[in-house]
């Protein structure tokens, strides 16, 4: 049989454990526990804004449609530097630790909260498309409406049948400690079979 100093304890524990229990909404604002893992997210989103129906099939003259999105979920504010660029098959791309050295067509500005998601529209068309055998030649892209001289040759792909070009993003952050956007090691792209308009 239990003694009345044996429920005192049970009801102190229970008590207790409700207060804890209450006041665990207004700790969370207070106490930072630690995190999950921190990271930035970059993504390029189709004209219908699902992860389909890329464009792949360019052609002078055609004007595309595509979304890039950022989202923050590094437990802070952070600025950031979106750089979109143009390469052909052999150009280098970027890696996890150094950046494309192509030239930046386009860039965006962003300064996001924690958990803040950002998303934009990116168009684009080409001109002066010249096709000479087995070489195809871009000499002006235009994002956004602004164009942009590359002169930009490949050569056919027996392969994988096509003259192929790539537009690609960059993710860069703000670096506090250089003063300055630093490359994040993250970058979508999308392949682009240049052909003959219809």
């Amino acid at each position: 049989m239990m003694k009345l100093e044996d429920y005192r304890v049970v009801f102190v524990a229970v008590g207790l454990i409700g207060v804890l229990l209450f006041a665990s909404p207004v700790l969370s604002l207070v106490v930072r526990l630690p995190g999950g893992e921190r990271f930035s997210e970059l993504w390029v989103l189709g004209p219908g804004h699902m992860a389909s129906d890329y464009p792949f099939n360019v052609s002078k003259g055609g004007n595309y449609l595509v979304y890039l999105g950022v989202g923050n979920h590094l437990g802070s504010s952070m600025y950031y530097g979106v750089e979109v660029k143009f390469r052909n098959a052999s150009d280098p791309l970027p890696d996890n630790t150094v950046p494309s050295s192509s030239p930046v067509l386009y860039e965006y500005r962003v300064f996001l909260s924690d958990s803040q998601v950002w998303e934009g529209n990116l168009t684009f068309s080409f001109s002066d498309v010249v096709f000479d055998g087995n070489r195809c030649s871009v000499g002006e892209v235009r994002v956004n409406n602004i164009g942009f001289h590359l002169g930009k040759v490949t050569v056919w792909d027996n392969e994988n049948s096509g003259f192929y070009y790539q537009l690609f993003v960059e993710l860069w952050l703000f670096n506090e400690t250089e003063n300055s956007l630093s490359y994040n090691g993250r970058h979508v792209s999308l392949w682009l079979n240049m052909i003959l308009p219809a």
